[in-house]
């Protein structure tokens, strides 16, 4: 009890300043209504939030998925950790190795999803989406669990093994769909038109799930384990690249329909989020496949919350910026549903102020401001247990303040090709690395203590 009464007085302490007012009435919006979905351990299935229609009082696989980056920001890393065990928990054979698509608050699947194990809805991507969800989660909290728990490790196995050798019939590496199989094994996200037997957003979350959990392999010294998942993410990577992009629309296929064709025009899920996913590796696709998702957009407001993290992972600042303010905009049709006030929260935090962890002693910060907007400021920012604040001055100055916590590395990173950054007026030499599209990041670390305000610029202030 004690716990949980300090995870709700903590909750929500995150803040945001900047010169432009309806940003900043936004992030307040946007941070009380996603703590007005947070319940924190008085029902049956424990700490939890709304991921679900709104009323439904349930979470399901793909709105946690997206809402985590949010929460965490917001102080609700321990709501999504038990989310993603409950999901993990209940994978069965009897499911085919699907777990719940929706758990309700009583920690029973929801009635709207689910008859019975033959009868149940479920997207395929899902098991692959909380792979990658804990890799991210594990990034930003350092909570060890996502790497070695129990229940997790078994979900992983289970969904490398059994979950991809029962949906994926023809042996192709990719799971795929039959309308025999009615709602129960659809290949997308996209729940509208078509049924395909393959979706681009399958391939995608397959990818991200492989690197995830190479990853993982790395860090608990499984080097064989690391070396395969990296080559099955590399060869699905390839096939991607090759069989389904469409050079005269610019894009990458959507989708596979039942006869093997490619759905060849704009659609939606299928489209965008390889892109959310990270899942093309080839420069001049990645710009027209950018080019084109902000062309097309997308008109259901689920769909819309993807896009700032898309335009922001890739440096399209200004069109990340324009969609975080629409996200935010009080007139949006739907701007109740979850996931906006979720995303909105995260698209700020690890978009415009560029925030990432790397699970353990380290906090690298990135400025992403629009030309229209001089500073951001975020406060009370939690990762990696500490709390720590970070105040952009345009997209080359920097100030960090670790505000709680055990000394720790920030990476002071910016866009730009630099030889020398300045810390604390302090000249220095500064590393770079070069982004997916080929731009230039340059960064040096810095070591905080607690209660320090440290300054990095790119030129001597």
């Amino acid at each position: 009890m004690t716990e949980t009464m300090g995870l709700r007085k903590k909750a929500g302490a995150i803040a945001f300043r900047s010169p432009d007012t309806a940003l900043n009435e936004g992030f307040v919006w946007a941070k009380n209504q996603a703590l007005a979905y947070a319940h924190f351990g008085e029902d049956a299935v424990g700490l939890w939030y709304e991921a679900a229609l709104p009323g439904r009082e349930a979470f399901c696989i793909r709105d946690v998925m997206h809402h985590s980056a949010g929460a965490a920001a917001l102080g609700l890393a321990p709501h999504t950790k038990n989310m993603l065990l409950r999901f993990a928990e209940n994978i069965a054979p009897s499911r085919d190795w699907c777990t719940y698509w929706e758990i309700t608050k009583d920690n029973k699947p929801a009635k709207e999803d689910y008859d019975n194990d033959k009868d149940f809805w479920y997207n395929l991507p899902a098991n692959f989406d909380i792979i990658d969800a804990c890799w991210r989660m594990y990034l930003w909290t350092g909570d060890e669990d996502y790497l070695e728990h129990p229940v997790l490790r078994e979900f992983f196995r289970l969904t490398f093994t059994e979950y991809t050798k029962t949906w994926d019939k023809d042996g192709d590496g990719i799971l795929d769909y039959a309308p025999a199989y009615g709602r129960r094994g659809l290949a997308t996200y996209n729940e509208a038109g078509i049924q395909p037997l393959a979706g681009g957003d399958m391939i995608g979350a397959q990818i991200a799930a492989y690197r995830a959990f190479s990853k993982m392999a790395e860090l608990t010294g499984r080097n064989d384990e690391k070396e395969l998942y990296a080559a099955k993410a590399h060869e699905l990577e390839q096939i991607y690249d090759r069989q389904w992009w469409c050079e005269d629309q610019g894009r990458f296929s959507g989708a596979m329909r039942q006869d093997r064709s490619f759905v060849t025009k704009y659609n939606a899920e299928g489209t965008f989020l390889p892109l959310y996913f990270g899942a093309v590796t080839d420069p001049d696709k990645l710009r027209r496949a950018l080019q084109d998702v902000d062309v097309h957009l997308v008109e259901n407001v689920e769909g819309k919350t993807y896009l700032p993290d898309i335009f922001y992972r890739y440096g399209m600042v200004e069109e990340a910026f324009r969609e975080l303010k629409e996200l935010v905009d009080p007139s949006l049709d739907r701007r109740e549903y979850p996931e906006v006030s979720y995303c909105a929260v995260g698209a700020a935090a690890t978009g415009l102020m560029g925030i990432a962890g790397d699970g353990k002693h380290s906090l690298s910060t990135l400025p992403k401001l629009p030309s229209s907007l001089e500073w951001a400021e975020l406060t009370e920012v939690p990762a990696l247990g500490r709390t720590f604040s970070v105040r952009h001055q345009g997209n080359g100055k920097t100030a960090f303040t670790l505000q709680e916590g055990e000394a720790l590395i920030w990476k002071a990173a910016f866009p730009v090709r630099t030889d020398v950054l300045y810390h604390n007026g302090e000249a220095l030499p500064a590393q770079t690395v070069m982004t997916e599209l080929g731009g230039a990041i340059s960064f040096i670390d810095v070591e905080v203590g607690e209660g320090e305000t440290h300054v990095v610029a790119c030129s001597k202030q």
